[in-house]
């Protein structure tokens, strides 16, 4: 028999059952559509988080102080007063390097009028606006001729401009921080929150004002300290480069030579990869989740071909009779179970396609929802539930297969 009249005749089976096979495929539809939907909402978590880090700048390398230490007692990392001014400046220098900001802080209680907030005050260059990213929303960044002045200065982040001033404008007013009036000139864009911590709730002022009006940390020799220097590298090719060139520099600048570091590299790509490790097992679980329904959907298959196998045993007699071989039999109910499978799947590609869209940006306890659907999430959704067609639908198959034609002939 040729495979085209086994298509046929498997398409004649499956209508005359309607609703049952119907119901059959339903099982496969909702499996599908449940991996479909995690399995974006998986994806969408760890498009998500590259993309907040991204938001922090690109190509970015991150040279922090190392780890302070008494006695037995270790601090954490970045907790050294060992990173100054001047070595950023020396960073700078690197060919392989575009930019560099500087960045020290505090956290401090900011008064304006009768409204105040406890927020972070990071001290830093005019270089930071573009190496992190951010952008005005009004009035202007510090400058270089406030850096060099020690200017009484601040930028306030969205969330602090409107805790403090609401609706109106925050430009050129005036705000405490630490008993010292700032001036605010300018405001910045909205950039949201990172997981790592709101980037709206900041106040930027000029990193020497910081050092010497609002912070006291020191290194052994007495300099300013900075907590972390933010190095932009010309392109990601030569972030490795960056960071080879950096760890000598530092290293002659420091006077190292027993290879013990007092600072650490660490790159943008590192962060993301170990953000999108960590969720990688949620994306697993959730397509694991979804897979235990896939799962049911083709045992309800196998139950269902089993029920035909039985109903049909009187034709399969007969088509043996007339020469049907087993090879026939068995492709006839493979195909049948395998297309209640593709059919289902390419339905439950469409239903979780739509559902997918159709939950992208809602809210749920406080958190948005974010899905990317990618190619490689139907085609394995599809080829999966087509496997398991196969799979649940061979016992049947095969059983029907090895039916004695003069029992089948008996049957009634």
């Amino acid at each position: 028999m040729s495979l085209v009249k086994i298509l046929r005749t498997a398409l004649t089976a499956l209508a005359t059952n309607k609703m049952r096979s119907a119901l059959t495929v339903l099982g496969i539809i909702i499996g599908v559509t449940a991996v479909i939907s995690l399995m974006s909402i998986g994806e969408g978590s760890q498009a998500a988080i590259t993309s907040r880090i991204e938001s922090l700048g690109t190509n970015l390398l991150y040279v922090r102080a190392g780890a302070s230490s008494s006695g037995l007692v270790r601090g954490a990392q970045g907790s050294a007063a060992t990173l100054t001014l001047e070595d950023a400046d020396a960073i700078a220098e690197l060919s392989s390097v575009a930019a560099v900001a500087p960045q020290t802080g505090t956290y401090a209680q900011v008064v304006a009028g009768t409204e105040n907030t406890n927020t972070q005050i990071v001290g830093t260059t005019p270089e930071y606006l573009s190496v992190r990213n951010y952008e005005m929303a009004e009035g202007d960044f510090i400058t270089d001729a406030q850096v060099e002045a020690k200017s009484l200065v601040a930028v306030l982040g969205s969330n602090v401009a409107e805790t403090l001033f609401g609706d109106t404008s925050a430009v050129g007013q005036y705000v405490k921080i630490n008993g010292r009036q700032f001036k605010v000139i300018g405001v910045l864009e909205s950039k949201g929150s990172t997981g790592l911590g709101s980037q709206d709730d900041i106040v930027i002022a000029p990193i020497t004002t910081v050092q010497y009006r609002l912070s006291s940390s020191r290194t052994v020799s007495g300099g300013k300290t900075v907590q972390t220097i933010y190095v932009q590298v010309v392109s990601s090719k030569q972030t490795d480069t960056a960071i080879q060139q950096i760890t000598s520099l530092m290293e002659q600048r420091h006077d190292i030579t027993n290879g013990q570091d007092d600072f650490t590299i660490t790159s943008q790509q590192e962060t993301i990869d170990t953000l999108k490790e960590s969720t990688q097992v949620w994306v697993i679980l959730l397509g694991a989740i979804a897979g235990i329904s896939l799962l049911v959907g083709g045992i309800g298959i196998m139950n269902i071909m089993l029920v035909s196998v039985t109903e049909r045993t009187r034709e399969i007699g007969i088509r043996k009779a007339l020469g049907a071989k087993r090879r026939d039999i068995l492709l006839q109910f493979l195909i049948e179970a395998a297309l209640m499978s593709l059919i289902g799947g390419a339905i439950g590609v469409l239903v979780g396609w739509g559902f997918s869209a159709l939950i992208s940006g809602m809210s749920l306890g406080g958190t948005t929802i974010e899905t990317v659907m990618s190619v490689n999430i139907p085609i394995l959704a599809v080829s999966v539930s087509a496997a398991i067609g196969i799979i649940f639908g061979l016992y049947p198959a095969y059983r029907a297969a090895r039916l004695n034609p003069i029992e089948a002939l008996r049957y009634e």
